[in-house]
């Protein structure tokens, strides 16, 4: 018998929230009702046939209560869980659903469920060897089953040498493997591995993802700059607003910085990269600017060299004005993907330790992020290593990334700064999905 509260009132529940009262006599005694619920016959039973010949008991059954008699049927069926018959006579039998089992004893009988088809996206950059796998779930979003990250350093001296060392090639080609097992050990419908500006830049870079291939099982494709670009920009498409007139998205990497100028004052379409305006790629991230500047002891002096650097870089970049009409919105923003602006945010709330759920989407207007670069060129590098949002991992490489910052936001100066702790992997993810056709009948809502 149902309990009263998933579907009372109904005929075939069982005794409804109107029972009577022991030892009152029916509103409805001497007419018929229907009783329920039926025995496996059909019957019902006569109840005035039964009074008077036992005494009532109550039983309580799934914090209801249900009066039945010691010798009637359902006193006897109670036992074994079979349906019986209470109340008067009916003229004739009348027929209806079988009253459900109690839960434990319920047969499943549903439908199988389609298996969602499997994504996956691979990012090996500079200094970070990452993985994504996904399943879609309603327009534009997705829900992550699998993941890996991992601080591997393949560009380590690469600016110095101009090729990948042994022992960073070594460190990636572990991260790799586990990578390997991992998608070797799903059905996957559709899959990108990407490598860049490491593989791009060095003389073995083509020679190194051989190796990954006959070691690790996997086939790594070098991507170029733009394309690079275009992937964070489609990665960080749900935290650019309905509102918004324009947004400046930078990604700094290891070992290159991609910036992208997003126009958004036109009518909006469904995929954030179709309104880059302008970008542009430059040749220098954490990894490169620390290695030429030095990252474990920064003075004042050696963090301006490294901002005046990067300005020098932003110069040449000729479309850095596409954006001039709405830098004075307050509709216009920066949105910064990477590890430089995910551990300032973390920094500024003060976290014990990262926590992804807080950090990505978060806002910090203009005056935070001052001090916040202040703190932390303030640091030595004990105090930095001693910070658990960066930790001994970055803190050799945090500076350089906050002098890129620095550089970016003198450029395009605004009051406010999103933090967003995804980029390729999921912009990866959102293309394959989206080429795929999984979002093409989920309604509405697509931008």
């Amino acid at each position: 018998m149902e309990d009263h509260d998933t579907g009372a009132g109904a005929p075939e529940v069982g005794v409804s929230r109107a029972s009577p009262p022991s030892g009152g006599p029916s509103p409805s005694a001497g007419r018929p009702r229907q009783a329920g619920p039926l025995s496996g016959n059909g019957q019902a039973g006569d109840a005035q046939h039964q009074r008077g010949k036992a005494r009532k008991r109550r039983k309580r059954r799934r914090g209801r209560k249900v009066f039945a008699r010691d010798d009637s049927p359902l006193a006897t069926a109670a036992a074994v869980g079979a349906p019986a018959s209470v109340g008067p006579a009916a003229p004739a039998p009348v027929p209806l659903p079988s009253a459900p089992q109690p839960r434990p004893e319920q047969p499943m009988h549903r439908p199988p469920m389609q298996e969602l088809p499997v994504f996956a996206a691979l990012d090996l950059g500079t200094n970070n060897c990452r993985l994504l796998v996904a399943v879609p779930q309603r327009h534009g979003q997705f829900r992550v089953v699998d993941a890996f990250s991992r601080i591997v350093r393949l560009g380590e001296g690469l600016t110095a040498n101009g090729h990948l060392s042994q022992a960073a090639m070594d460190r990636a080609v572990e991260a790799l493997k586990i990578c390997g097992d991992k998608l070797r050990n799903r059905k996957i419908r559709k899959a990108r591995l990407i490598a860049t500006e490491a593989c791009r830049t060095a003389d073995n870079g083509v020679e190194f993802l051989q190796r990954v291939e006959r070691e690790a099982g996997l086939k790594l494709e070098i991507i170029d700059r733009q394309t690079e670009a275009r992937l964070a920009v489609s990665g960080c498409g749900s935290l650019v607003e309905r509102d918004t007139q324009g947004v400046v998205l930078f990604d700094i990497g290891g070992g290159s910085s991609e910036i992208a100028l997003i126009d958004l004052t036109g009518q909006r379409s469904p995929r954030l990269a179709n309104h880059i305006v302008s970008w542009t790629s430059l040749p220098v991230g954490v990894v490169s600017l620390a290695e030429r500047f030095g990252g474990r002891t920064v003075t004042r002096e050696i963090f301006a060299a490294m901002v005046d650097d990067v300005a020098v870089r932003l110069k040449s970049f000729d479309g850095r004005d596409r954006l001039s009409h709405v830098l004075t919105s307050p509709k216009f923003h920066l949105l910064g993907t990477s590890g430089t602006v995910t551990t300032l945010a973390g920094v500024h709330l003060d976290l014990e330790r990262y926590d992804r759920r807080r950090v990505d989407g978060l806002w910090m207007d203009r005056d935070s992020v001052d001090r916040m670069v202040e703190k932390l060129v303030g640091w030595d590098f004990q105090q930095r290593c001693a910070n658990p949002c960066i930790g001994t991992d970055r803190a050799d490489l945090v500076l350089a990334g906050c002098a890129i910052l620095e550089a970016i936001r003198a450029v395009w100066p605004s009051e406010r700064l999103r933090v967003a702790d995804r980029g390729l992997r999921e912009g990866i993810l959102s293309e394959l999905m989206a080429d795929d056709g999984v979002w093409r009948n989920s309604g509405r809502g697509r931008a």
